[in-house]
């Protein structure tokens, strides 16, 4: 567990500690916390985007980063069929004792074999591509894992404004590559991550992207700090 930082929060909180948090640093901004129980909310404690992420889900839906399982638990309760996916061998165990039934150990870049009706990425799921090549990298990949007519259901962050100046300017450095490109670490007790890659994709550059590699594109729900969530459909053609 060593190199699983949220796998053991997730396990220590499951056996009692109700106030760990895990540390996230990052080259954008101050180290800030996830506090674990957020992780295990229930229905009532999530956020619109993720009630509607959750109607809009249809078929056979793999649960991409599903963590502790509270979005995976919530479709299972509601008869549907769904999977759910993390790399997080931690978060695999703790899923399992919460219940969940189809849980996938595996990175979803590497998942072959299988199709979905549903790719489900909240929490900024689609942050795994890790940037704009990776996203098309992601766009591809998810073509082959979709149903015709298959559908991501993603949220992101334009996170423009965290590059406001007081003025309300914004400072860029265009040398930099795309503002959304963000490297983060994580760390729990004695278990740290290491530095990787977090796309954070504005809804026009996803919007582009996404047309470019076969899918439609609609915005589902925009809310007051620059999150979204996105519907895309793979063509049937």
């Amino acid at each position: 567990m060593e190199k699983d930082p949220i796998g053991l929060a997730l396990a220590d909180y499951l056996k009692g500690a109700k106030d760990a948090e895990v540390v996230v640093a990052s080259n954008l901004t101050e180290d800030d916390v996830i506090p674990v129980h957020y992780l295990f909310r229930s229905l009532k404690e999530m956020p619109k985007l993720e009630l509607i992420a959750l109607e809009a889900c249809k078929g056979a839906v793999l649960d991409v980063g599903a963590g502790a399982g509270s979005h995976t638990l919530e479709l299972q309760a509601r008869g549907q069929e769904v999977t759910a996916l993390d790399v997080s061998a931690g978060a695999v165990d703790v899923m399992r004792q919460r219940g969940v039934k189809q849980v996938l150990h595996q990175d979803v870049l590497a998942l072959k074999g299988q199709q979905y009706d549903t790719l489900l990425m909240l929490m900024n799921g689609i942050g795994i591509a890790g940037t704009l090549v990776g996203l098309e990298h992601f766009l591809e990949h998810a073509k082959r894992i979709l149903k015709p007519g298959g559908q991501i259901l993603l949220e992101s962050s334009d996170i423009l404004y965290m590059y406001e100046d007081e003025e309300g300017g914004v400072l860029l450095d265009l040398n930099a590559g795309y503002y959304g490109e963000v490297k983060y670490k994580m760390h729990y007790k004695e278990a740290e991550s290491g530095w990787f890659d977090w796309l954070f994709v504005d809804p026009a550059i996803l919007e582009d992207y996404s047309t470019q590699h076969g899918f439609t594109f609609e915005i589902l729900y925009e809310g007051e700090f620059g999150e979204y969530l996105a519907c895309l459909v793979l063509s049937e053609v």
